[in-house]
């Protein structure tokens, strides 16, 4: 190379460590969140609006082991 060629030519970049940002730290709670949120507005939707069930039932253990029960009986 030339004189001029190198002078005209960019220095090299320093390696600058990025910061993360706070919504990728955001991202590893609220993803998360959301779906215990889509799980539990799914259950609910499906007992109650499609099986015509009360509420209060929804979120008992006796109810998802019946469930469980009836889908994989042998």
């Amino acid at each position: 190379m030339t004189d001029t060629q190198k002078q005209n030519s960019k220095p090299e970049k320093k390696e600058v460590k990025k910061k993360k940002s706070g919504w990728r730290i955001a991202r590893w709670f609220l993803i998360p969140v959301l779906l215990v949120l889509a799980l539990a507005g799914g259950m609910v939707a499906g007992y109650v609006v499609l099986g015509k069930q009360d509420i209060g039932s929804v979120f008992q253990w006796s109810t998802w082991k019946h469930v469980y029960d009836l889908v994989f009986a042998s």
